[in-house]
């Protein structure tokens, strides 16, 4: 696993192309939610300070450019895109598309599915999980304001890689994607460019991987 503190631009500039099997990436979608949220009654919500678990900032009111999906698909065989429905102009028609029905049961604000983009030849294909409210199976405390629970990362793992392939993520945001593929062994290249939410992943990856060494 080689997670870094950087652009991802930079880390897809090193590979050489088709170097990975699957990228499953979550970029900014351009929406502004973290605006959306202050302005919410929500506001007091825990999205949690990676490092005093109180609220910190994030912007995702810019969408990637042109040429990081140019770049993502130079590097990478497959690719699953979240939020891809905000930059359809920037991938082909497919027939792939991943929904995740989040079950929500709190619908001010919050939107009750989100969309993926694959480039495989396969018919739609939807993941139903419960990710807000005070119905849902965990209870965590999120480092991240658009963090996605890692049993949907595993998810995505075992319904679309392969045993050895190499996994691509340009945005590791909280970092779930890092523990679904340590759980079900998968090597992954990761980057993230905000140095608060890299060290608080790492934090968590690290604290995941000692809980599992103990059970």
């Amino acid at each position: 696993m080689n997670i870094t503190n950087e652009d991802n631009m930079n880390l897809m500039s090193r590979y050489e192309d088709n170097h990975f099997d699957l990228a499953i990436v979550d970029p900014p979608y351009g929406i502004d939610v973290d605006k959306q949220r202050i302005n919410s009654k929500r506001k007091t919500a825990k999205w949690q300070n990676p490092t005093e678990y109180k609220y910190k900032s994030f912007d995702d009111s810019k969408m990637p450019t042109k040429e990081y999906f140019t770049e993502l698909k130079r590097v990478s065989i497959n690719q699953i895109i979240w939020g891809a429905n905000y930059f359809v102009e920037h991938l082909k028609p497919s027939k792939g598309w991943i929904v995740w029905n989040k079950k929500a049961d709190i619908k001010e604000h919050l939107s009750m599915a989100e969309l993926a983009w694959s480039s495989f030849d396969r018919k739609c294909n939807m993941y139903n999980h419960l990710w807000a409210g005070f119905k849902k199976k965990y209870q965590i405390k999120r480092i991240h304001p658009t963090e996605k629970p890692k049993e949907l990362y595993e998810w995505l793992l075992m319904n679309y890689a392969k045993e050895g392939d190499k996994i691509l993520d340009t945005h590791l945001g909280s970092g779930s994607i890092a523990i679904a593929c340590h759980n079900l062994g998968y090597d992954l290249t990761a980057c993230e460019l905000d140095k608060d939410y890299y060290n608080a992943a790492i934090k968590r990856i690290e604290q995941h991987k000692q809980q599992v060494r103990m059970f």
